[in-house]
């Protein structure tokens, strides 16, 4: 498709309607082809796709046509909310057409707006771009009008070709369309599968220079340990991009006060729990420092050498100031480079570090790679010891195997000595074989990790074993009416010490799942599993003794109900063997979307664990989080969680007022209770305040 240049005088009224006449010049993107249900078919609902620009933005027409225009789905309004349950519209921009990443967008019939980084392995929702776009209904169907400013993206000024393509879905068919690439094995987010965008030439990308200064305002109340106290700070973020391709950030006297709160977690496993990073400045550029090893997971467990959580936060979550950083993203001819450094201030207990990353990846082929890491992490005191982390990685893949399956190898090899370890056991190293499709899934991963390989700034779930790992997955599509398609597998993981040889962990798995048309799910698993203690593991109050080894069966039923309608639910049951004894775990995920706008999710789920060598216990933890969202630009957000492991009650009420793209008002008030106080009269637990805080912040955004 060809993009249209606006004529001087021209200008686009940003209201939804599509009603100025130079629309009509514009030739449209149509004639979507199903990938679900009928892969191959027309869709049953088309859709217009026309764009326009002038030299400081680019703007897009979308008329999403629908026979019942009264029956389109609309609850979600909120910014970056997920849309697994409304209609809507996506759409890829391949900016540099290395058919490799691309910039997201989707917005939906209320005028939720979403964006993304996104690739094949790719998935960073928490970018957000500076861009508008209105939504209007009318006998037509729903209609969409989006400002893209050039300067939000990164793109080469010399050439005129990018590559794009979108996608529709009509929820209550179940049905996705796309422009191009619409095979099983293809997709949205396959950009060497998009379409073509000729004819944007001669358009201001600005100076490249963009600072984002705020202000925050705390307030925190009286503890046991500290008295009432306000304060109030200021710093900033600057953007630059450096050339088309490539830009640097410094932030300045960092604040998170606006993050939205950890889910938690029950613990009943022998291993760290893993968190995922939310905090706006790491996550922002955070596809560039990915490692081939995070790709890996199953039973083994994460092996990611660069986790930015080990930056400006303690081991129990407490923030730590942070004084500034520095980062440089993008692409220098075939080369991706990732480079960052942040400094942290001494604050209480904690020590004030420094932190460096350099990831550098060559691009080759179409779709491949070979890259490399390095990590340094070490305390700012005279003479402190630094601890060092360096690793190569390299990905082979292809979407043409075979014709047009996906085929994959890759491979990997780190060395991160413990603190004071001066032995060989200090590295990992793995390779895997993955065949990702549609019809059959599979993968062959080999993986060792020493029993000393420590990275200070990663994030490692077990050493010292050798993995062996086999998976496979076939997912037929029958031709009946009320299934889509059916999975049914195997896998089989292996964990040997590599010292002895012996069998640390084994892992047999059956799932068996059903996707119906109704957009329900059912899925059955069945595990048997082999564990051998390396260490005690004290689990309620059972000991069970290091060098050990049990051998248990267990079950796992799971039932999601299609999210878009108005009540979802998702029951699951795991239970069986556990370790000596037996453990039952139930769970229940409701969602009521009340109204469009106005979402309430509440989660609960109970373990019952029954060893001989103690008493039986059960966890419970308990999550509602109730969503008002006044409009895409306005919403509040109430989050409360409890636990038993913790003890602790907690609830964060979030409001955001986007009071204009890159403009932004936060108000965020935590407070935290334990359930470990005695009332003096009844002699009764109750709840105590451990601390509470409100936080109101603004953001603003200047471009030049």
């Amino acid at each position: 498709m060809t993009a249209v240049r606006l004529e001087p005088g021209e200008r686009v009224t940003l209201d939804g309607r599509l009603d100025e006449p130079f629309w009509s010049r514009a030739e449209p993107a149509t004639d979507f082809i199903q990938q679900d249900p009928v892969n191959g078919a027309p869709a049953t609902e088309q859709t217009e796709v026309r764009i326009v620009y002038t030299r400081e933005a680019l703007y897009m027409g979308v008329i999403c046509y629908d026979s019942e225009p009264d029956r389109w789905i609309g609850y979600q309004r909120r910014r970056d909310e997920f849309l697994q349950s409304d209609d809507r519209f996506m759409w890829n921009i391949d900016t540099f057409l290395d058919g490799r990443t691309a910039y997201f967008f989707e917005m939906n019939p209320s005028g939720l707006m979403g964006d993304a980084l996104r690739g094949p392995d790719i998935n960073n929702h928490q970018w957000d771009g500076i861009w508008t776009g209105r939504a209007t209904i009318d006998e037509r169907g729903w209609i969409l009008e989006i400002e893209i400013p050039f300067q939000t993206l990164n793109f080469n000024p010399d050439s005129d070709a990018w590559g794009i393509n979108f996608q529709r879905t009509v929820r209550r068919k179940n049905e996705e369309s796309l422009w191009s690439g619409w095979l099983y094995n293809q997709g949205l987010n396959r950009m060497q599968h998009a379409g073509l965008l000729l004819g944007i030439r001669d358009v201001s990308q600005g100076r490249g220079l963009e600072f984002r200064p705020y202000g925050v305002a705390t307030w925190d109340g009286a503890t046991a340990d500290a008295p009432r106290r306000t304060d109030g700070n200021f710093g900033g973020d600057i953007f630059y991009s450096v050339t088309p391709q490539l830009r640097a950030v410094a932030t300045i006297n960092t604040d998170f006060a606006q993050t939205e709160v950890d889910e938690r977690q029950v613990n009943l496993t022998r291993f760290s729990l893993f968190f995922p990073e939310r905090r706006d400045f790491f996550l922002d550029g955070s596809p560039f420092f990915e490692f081939r090893s995070a790709a890996d997971g199953g039973v083994a467990g994460r092996i990611n050498p660069f986790f930015t959580r080990r930056i400006g936060l303690g081991a129990d979550g407490t923030a730590q100031r942070v004084n500034f950083g520095t980062k440089l993203t993008g692409q220098i001819g075939q080369h991706d480079i990732g480079a960052m450094h942040v400094q942290t201030a001494d604050d209480g207990p904690l020590v004030g570090e420094d932190f460096t990353a350099l990831r550098v990846k060559r691009r080759l082929l179409s779709q491949s790679f070979v890259g490399g890491l390095y990590t340094r992490r070490s305390e700012r005191a005279p003479g402190a010891p630094a601890a060092h982390t360096a690793g190569v990685d390299f990905l082979f893949a292809t979407s043409s195997f075979l014709g047009s399956q996906n085929f994959q190898v890759d491979g990997y090899y780190m060395d991160a000595p413990e603190p004071g370890h001066t032995g060989s056991d200090t590295s990992a190293y793995g390779v895997a074989v993955r065949y990702p499709n549609d019809l059959w899934d599979g993968e062959v991963v080999f993986r060792e990790v020493g029993r000393h390989f420590a990275p200070a700034l990663g994030f490692v779930t077990r050493t010292g074993y050798r993995l062996y790992s086999v998976e496979l997955v076939h997912g037929p599509r029958p031709d009946v009416d009320w299934l889509r398609q059916v999975t049914i597998g195997g896998e089989f993981d292996l964990l040997v010490d590599p010292d002895t040889g012996e069998t640390l962990t084994r892992v047999v798995e059956v799932p068996f799942g059903l996707n119906l048309q109704s957009q329900d799910r059912i899925s059955l698993s069945v595990f048997h599993s082999f564990e051998r203690l390396e260490q005690d593991f004290v689990l309620g109050d059972a000991h069970l003794a290091a060098g050990r080894t049990f051998e248990f069966t267990r079950m796992r039923a799971q039932l999601n109900t299609a999210n878009r309608r108005m009540v979802a639910v998702a029951p699951s049951i795991e239970f069986g063997q556990f370790f000596s004894g037996h453990r039952i775990d139930a769970a229940l995920d409701l969602t009521l979307r009340l109204r469009p706008g106005l979402i309430a999710y509440l989660s609960g789920g109970v373990n019952r664990v029954d060893l001989p060598e103690g008493t039986p216990f059960m966890t419970h933890l308990y999550r509602t989080t109730l969503e008002t969202q006044f409009s895409p630009w306005i919403a509040l957000v109430n989050n409360v969680q409890y636990d038993t492991q913790s003890e602790v009650l907690g609830w964060q009420s979030r409001f955001r007022w986007i009071v204009r793209p890159g403009n932004d008002l936060y108000v965020v008030y935590t407070h935290n209770w334990r359930e470990d106080v005695i009332d003096e009269a009844t002699g009764r637990r109750r709840f105590g305040t451990i601390n509470q805080r409100a936080a109101s912040k603004v953001l603003y955004t200047v471009r030049f």
